[in-house]
C-alpha cells in the first residue's frame, strides 16, 4: 500500500465529498470532515510508527512520471525532518476542526479546510520542486477564502494582503528553483538531482538563489522584516483557522528554509551571519511589538515573529545543537501558539472582546479555561517542562556555540517573552472580574478534548522529548555532514 499518497489524498476526496454534499445533509459537513481529518491523523501515525529512525534515507518513496517533457515527477517521502511537521500538521487540522464550526455555510468551510490540509501535507511530502512549488501556492487558495469569507470585519483586507505578500515571495522563489533548473544537464526537477546541481554552481549563482530563496521562504516563515503580512491576518481570520496559520503554515516556509540550506551550502556558509542578525532582530522585535498589544491575537500573532526567531537562530548556527533546536521549535511552536489561538478564540466567541483589559477572575468563573490559558501561557515563556524549553534552550547552547556573546540578545527577547506572558496570565486569570466575564461559559467537552490533546502534547514533549529528538537526530547529522563534513 501506498501509505504516504493514502495520506495526501484522504483531505482531498473528504473535500470532494462535501463539495457534492446534498443540502438535506449539510449538518452533517462537520462530521464528515473530522472522519477525513482523523483518518489523515491515523496514517500519519502509522507512518511515524513505521518510520526507521535509525536510516537517514528518504522513507516510503513513491514516484511516478508527471511532466516527463519537463523533467517534473509526482515523487513523495520523508525523513526526519518532514515527519514531525506531518505529524504536527495533521495533528492541528483535527484540533482546529474540534475548536470551531462552519457557521450558516459549513460546507463550503469545511471543503477549504480539507483543501488546505491537502496543500500543506504536499508541502512536506513532496521531494520534486516542481510538485513542493504546486503545493505551496495551492494553500493559497482555501486559505484566502477562509479567511474573506468567515473572518473578521477586515477579512478582505487580510486576505489580500496574505495572498500578495505570499505570491510576491513565491515569485522571487521561483525565479531561483528556474536559475538551477536551467543550470541542470539533466532538466529534473527533482529535489536530488536539483540539489546536486546547485552545490555545483559557482559562488555568486549560489548565493543569489539562495537569497531568492530565503525571500520566497520568509514571508511565509515570517522573517523580520516580511512579516507585515501576519498580524491583520492572523487578527481577522477565523480562530481554527489561525491554530493552522500559526501552527502549520508558518512551518513550511522554515522547512523550506532548511531543504534551501542543504541544497546550497556554500551559500549558507557565507551568509551565516546575516540569517543569525536577521533572526536576533526578530526575536527582540517580535516580542517588544506583543509587550506592545493589548489585543490578545495580536499579541500571539507578534510572539509569532519571536519564537520563529529561534528557529532561524538554530539554523543559521549550521551546527546539531543549533538545528535540533530548530526543528524542535517548529514543533514546540506549532503547539503552543495552536493552544493559544484555539482559547482566545473560544473565549473571544463568548464575551466578544479580545482586549485584556476587558478580562478578569478566569479562575473563579471558568476554572478550565484558566487552567489550560495559564499553561499555554507559561509555555510560551519557555518554563522548564515545556516543550518550549527544550526546543528554545537547544536553539541557545548552538547559538552560543557559534556566535557566544551575541546569545545576550536573544536571552533579552526570552525575558520580554516572559513579562508579556505572565501580564496576560495576571490580567485573565487573576483580578475582578468584568462585565464581560459575567455568565461566562466554561470548555464545552469538544472543546475541552482539544485543549487537553495540545496541553497534554506541550507537557510530554517538555518531560520526554527523547522519542521526538530520535526522529530527527539521524537525519540532522546527516544533513550535517554534507553541509559541512569537517564539522563532525
Amino acid at each position: 500500500m501506498k501509505i504516504l499518497s493514502c495520506l495526501l489524498w484522504t483531505p482531498l476526496a473528504g473535500a470532494l465529498v462535501l463539495a457534492f454534499l446534498p443540502q438535506r445533509l449539510h449538518r452533517h459537513a462537520c462530521s464528515l470532515a473530522l472522519g477525513f481529518s482523523g483518518l489523515c491523523l491515523l496514517l500519519a501515525l502509522l507512518v511515524a510508527i513505521r518510520f526507521e529512525t535509525a536510516s537517514p534515507d528518504i522513507q516510503f518513496g513513491e514516484m511516478l512520471p508527471w511532466n516527463p517533457g519537463m523533467g517534473s515527477f509526482y515523487a513523495l517521502g520523508i525523513d526526519g525532518f518532514s515527519l514531525p511537521m506531518l505529524l504536527l500538521s495533521a495533528f492541528l487540522c483535527l484540533v482546529a476542526l474540534l475548536a470551531g464550526r462552519g457557521g450558516g455555510r459549513p460546507r463550503g468551510y469545511y471543503t477549504a479546510f480539507l483543501s488546505l490540509e491537502f496543500g500543506m501535507l504536499g508541502v512536506f511530502l513532496a521531494r520534486d520542486w516542481a510538485l513542493f512549488y504546486v503545493f505551496w501556492e495551492l494553500t493559497l487558495i482555501p486559505l484566502f477564502f477562509l479567511i474573506d469569507q468567515w473572518g473578521g470585519k477586515r477579512r478582505h483586507s487580510a486576505s489580500l494582503n496574505f495572498v500578495l505578500y505570499t505570491m510576491g515571495g513565491s515569485v522571487f522563489m521561483l525565479i531561483a528553483l528556474l536559475m538551477v533548473y536551467t543550470a541542470s544537464a539533466e532538466h529534473s526537477t527533482l529535489m536530488d538531482p536539483m540539489q546536486a546541481t546547485a552545490r555545483g554552481l559557482p559562488r555568486g549563482s549560489q548565493v543569489l538563489i539562495f537569497l531568492g530563496l530565503v525571500i520566497g521562504f520568509g514571508v511565509k516563515m515570517p522573517v523580520f522584516p516580511l512579516h507585515g503580512w501576519l498580524p491583520l491576518a492572523h487578527v481577522e481570520a477565523p480562530s481554527p483557522i489561525s491554530i493552522l496559520l500559526s501552527g502549520a503554515l508558518l512551518k513550511m516556509g522554515a522547512y523550506g528554509l532548511i531543504r534551501a540550506c542543504g541544497m546550497l551550502p556554500e551559500a549558507a556558509h557565507l551568509l551565516q551571519p546575516w540569517l543569525a542578525a536577521i533572526a536576533l532582530v526578530g526575536i527582540v522585535y517580535g516580542a517588544l511589538l506583543a509587550w506592545r498589544q493589548s489585543d490578545l491575537k495580536a499579541m500571539i500573532a507578534y510572539s509569532s515573529v519571536s519564537h520563529m526567531g529561534f528557529v532561524l537562530l538554530g539554523l543559521a548556527t549550521l551546527n546539531p545543537v543549533g538545528l535540533t533546536g530548530a526543528v524542535m521549535q517548529m514543533t514546540a511552536h506549532g503547539l503552543v501558539a495552536g493552544a493559544l489561538f484555539l482559547l482566545i478564540g473560544l473565549l473571544y466567541e463568548r464575551t466578544h472582546t479580545r482586549e485584556i483589559g476587558d478580562y478578569g477572575a478566569l479562575g473563579r468563573t471558568a476554572p478550565r479555561f484558566a487552567a489550560f490559558t495559564a499553561l499555554a501561557l507559561l509555555a510560551s515563556m519557555g518554563l522548564p517542562g515545556s516543550a518550549s524549553f527544550v526546543a528554545e534552550l537547544h536553539a541557545m547552547l548552538g547559538g552560543f556555540q557559534r556566535f557566544g556573546a551575541w546569545m545576550l540578545v536573544a536571552s533579552f527577547g526570552v525575558l520580554v517573552g516572559g513579562a508579556y506572558a505572565l501580564r496576560s496570565l495576571a490580567a485573565l486569570v487573576a483580578g475582578p472580574a468584568k462585565p464581560a466575564m459575567s455568565g461566562l461559559e466554561d470548555m464545552r467537552p469538544a472543546e475541552f478534548a482539544g485543549a487537553f490533546c495540545l496541553a497534554a502534547a506541550i507537557v510530554y514533549l517538555g518531560l520526554a522529548p527523547a522519542a521526538m529528538l530520535e526522529l530527527s537526530r539521524v537525519s540532522i547529522g546527516h544533513y550535517l555532514a554534507a553541509l559541512h563534513p569537517e564539522s563532525l
